[in-house]
């Protein structure tokens, strides 16, 4: 009688939609409060909280699952799965924000740009004018920068979580 080990991928693709169904109803809840235009630390701290918590349960799931069993490659590959899975939703619900849901959120966003630069007094109006044009033209680079950051946060999370829930088979 063989014990067959779990998918890696199976954890991944079920925590990843759990954590990107989490992050959309928390950046619906930034949109119903009107706080998506800002860089709020507090929202970005809180979303690597949950980001941590998300990925560490489905490495302890998948160990559990696992006869109690885990290795650092498997914690790794859990986690930057679920990492991954809820970054390419994350990009694709900021893509529909931006596009289809707030379809002025270029406007409003380069207002309160417009606000922040004219207030630090360093700029003249040209200046923030070219600034403002230069960030809507490269509004697209965010999209593959944010799904890096979830690859680069996810992969974080699951080292530290699969070296502290790592464990060897039993000999016996």
């Amino acid at each position: 009688m063989e014990n067959t080990q779990p998918k890696t991928g199976k954890f991944a693709l079920r925590f990843g939609l759990i954590l990107g169904a989490i992050s959309i109803v928390f950046s619906l809840m930034l949109f119903s409060l009107d706080m998506h235009y800002e860089q709020n630390t507090a929202a970005g701290i809180i979303g690597i909280v949950v980001m941590a918590a998300v990925v560490s349960i489905a490495i302890f799931q998948y160990r559990k699952a696992n006869n109690n069993v885990l290795t650092l490659s498997q914690a790794l590959k859990v986690g930057i799965g679920v990492a991954l899975i809820a970054g390419v939703i994350g990009v694709i619900y900021q893509y529909l924000l931006v596009n289809v849901i707030d379809a002025s959120f270029m406007e409003k966003f380069a207002e309160m740009q417009r606000a922040k630069l004219t207030e630090m007094g360093k700029f003249t109006s040209e200046e923030i004018d070219k600034q403002i044009e230069a960030s809507k033209n490269y509004f697209w680079i965010g999209y593959p920068i944010a799904l890096i950051m979830s690859l680069f946060f996810g992969f974080i999370v699951s080292l530290i979580a699969g070296l502290i829930m790592k464990k060897a088979p039993s000999e016996y």
